[in-house]
């Protein structure tokens, strides 16, 4: 009978280990998911910052139909800072702009998926468009 009894109490323990082991990795995947979408969103609004730049006049500070004057973020976030920080992550030029697209990307706070790189997403910026760069993008 005692037997039983210990075989009941270590089935429960390894069960409870399992759904704990289960709910942490979970918590993590969607931390993770979270701050990839909350990068991907800053860079949505830079984005538009961008083709904000790119519309308006020479005269009035813009590109007058070019990016080549989008060289760093002091340029989209109106800061003396080559690079731009938040709470979701760091935002950097990486490519700077040409006559008809710049590159974007951002660096998240969380550690990806594989476990080494933090979360990173790069987007491609054209005057009438953006698009995630899926090569440039860490979907680990």
């Amino acid at each position: 009978m005692g037997q039983q009894q210990l075989l009941l109490i270590i089935l429960g323990v390894i069960v409870v280990g399992i759904a704990v082991a289960v709910g942490v990795t979970m918590f993590n995947d969607s931390a993770v998911s979270a701050n990839r979408d909350a990068v991907t969103n800053d860079l949505v609004n830079f984005a538009s910052r961008c083709q904000q730049f790119y519309r308006r006049p020479q005269a009035l500070g813009g590109g007058g139909g070019s990016f080549v004057g989008i060289a760093d973020m002091r340029q989209l976030t109106k800061t003396n800072v080559a690079t731009y920080t938040n709470g979701n992550g760091t935002y950097s030029v990486p490519v700077a702009g040409t006559a008809t697209t710049v590159q974007l990307q951002g660096l998240g706070t969380e550690t990806g998926n594989d476990g080494t790189a933090k979360v990173k997403v790069t987007m491609d910026v054209w005057a009438d468009s953006a698009r995630v760069n899926q090569t440039g993008t860490n979907f680990n």
